[in-house]
């Protein structure tokens, strides 16, 4: 089978509870699936205990990222969109015992149970996960080992590389150029041909597709809400004050209007980077830890530029373009090729949203998306402490400024100027990843995570 794009939107952009998607949506959702396929099998003898080992970046910064709890409560089968996230900050926090109900059976569990295992090797994939279910001599009966890799997406071991059931969408394409291509030959925008595609995945009819990315530009606006107004230190040994609401307040009192407009871009980002480090439930854009850049440049949109349902929806529509490309064709995971895969890919899709509500052509959407994904480049992932604060919060403000710029640079130049595509740059991101050190890739043993006092 052909390896097109054929995604879902709603399986693209989730909701869930911060700080990390691979660290949390994903730990959470494996929880849940080792419960159902362990629960699938017959023992003659039912289990006596569970173990899950948390590998590479999850044992490095698992704790900082909550992920230790966020499997907890998939084993106890909350899900990322509905969980309280209150209980799941609490969990693992004492010796409590809890039970994974498995159908035929349960098993007790507690804090000891999930291990951050720092040596283990992760040939495949950074983010790893290996369940066991074991008898009471300790023996394993069952295991699963699930890869987390990136956005909340899961593969499983022995599973991943298998094909997956043909899904039939009316504009196949793998890249950018495909896309283009495809706007060009059947004269539509990217919108109506992702709207198209995602129609065909997902059996909903427009209007449900509407509902849908409305319900999603509200859950994002919510947190901009919230964030601007939330006082108090973050979570974890920074001591770090959220800083989004003084930004928020100061903007507002700024004489001049490109101040006012900039500083408020800056403080909407901040505001959800900071409810994303607090565990709150945010959007994945295409990440958790890059959550801020797209609500914020929504926000722009509807105050500063008065956009429309429809503007926000075709925006939406087009940022999920630019992002499954860089899924796809190289990594949205910091632990698979840093930060560039986050923040860059959040500020190109960011980039490509402003175009495409304002109607701009294809051709402009690709260019801002290359110009804010190329100066990205080369960005590690280095997070002091292992939480997803500095310097993750500033560079959601940071990618937000950056998109808008790109729009700016891509709508006002001259195309045939115009020498780096969008596929190029993506290239260039994998490439950069792969040859990046695994000290910055979101294991918080490089940059500024070691260059930055923490006690």
């Amino acid at each position: 089978m052909d390896d097109y794009i054929n995604s879902s939107l709603f399986a693209f952009y989730k909701v869930g509870p911060g700080p990390s998607s691979s660290h949390t949506i994903g730990p959470m959702l494996a929880g849940g699936l080792f419960l159902q396929r362990a629960g699938q099998q017959t023992f003659a003898v039912p289990p006596a205990a569970l173990e899950v080992r948390l590998c590479g970046s999850l044992a490095a910064t698992g704790v900082g990222h909550g992920t230790h709890r966020a499997v907890a409560g998939g084993l106890l089968q909350m899900e990322p969109t509905t969980c309280d996230t209150q209980r799941l900050n609490t969990l693992l926090n004492t010796d409590e015992t809890y039970q994974a109900d498995f159908g035929a059976f349960k098993v007790d569990f507690n804090r000891r149970s999930i291990l951050f295992d720092k040596q283990a090797p992760c040939p495949k994939f950074q983010n790893t996960m290996i369940f066991r279910l074991l008898d009471a001599a300790g023996r394993t009966v069952f295991e699963m080992t699930v890869y987390s890799i990136g956005g909340g997406s899961l593969a499983v071991e022995g599973e991943e590389e298998q094909p997956q059931a043909e899904i039939m969408v009316p504009y196949r394409y793998r890249n950018m150029n495909g896309l283009l291509r495809l706007t060009g030959k059947y004269q539509l925008t990217i919108p109506q041909l992702m709207m198209e595609n995602e129609r065909a995945v997902s059996g909903l009819s427009e209007e449900e597709v509407h509902f849908r990315l409305d319900e999603l530009v509200n859950r994002m606006d919510e947190a901009v809400s919230r964030g601007i107004v939330t006082e108090g230190i973050l979570p974890g040994p920074i001591g770090l004050n959220r800083k989004a609401p003084l930004f928020y307040r100061s903007s507002l009192k700024l004489e001049q209007p490109h101040d006012r407009f900039l500083a408020q871009l800056n403080a909407w980002a901040m505001a959800v980077a900071e409810e994303n480090a607090a565990g709150n439930r945010v959007v994945t854009a295409p990440t958790l830890g890059s959550a801020g850049v797209l609500p914020a440049v929504i926000r722009m949109l509807r105050e500063f530029y008065d956009k429309d349902h429809t503007a926000l929806r075709n925006g939406l529509l087009t940022a999920a373009a630019i992002g499954m490309i860089a899924r796809r064709n190289a990594s949205i995971s910091g632990a698979e090729v840093g930060c560039q895969g986050e923040i860059g890919v959040a500020s190109a899709m960011a980039a490509a949203m402003i175009a495409g509500a304002h109607a701009a052509s294809p051709q402009i959407v690709e260019r801002a998306a290359e110009i804010a994904l190329e100066h990205h480049l080369g960005l590690t992932c280095d997070p002091v402490c292992g939480y997803v604060q500095i310097p993750c919060i500033e560079r959601n403000a940071v990618g937000a400024v950056t998109a808008y710029n790109a729009y700016i640079l891509a709508s006002v130049g001259n195309p045939l100027y115009h020498k780096v595509s969008f596929d190029e740059v993506v290239a260039a991101m994998l490439e950069t990843g792969r040859k990046m050190s695994p000290e910055l890739k979101e294991t918080s043993r490089g940059g500024l995570a070691i260059c930055s006092l923490c006690e």
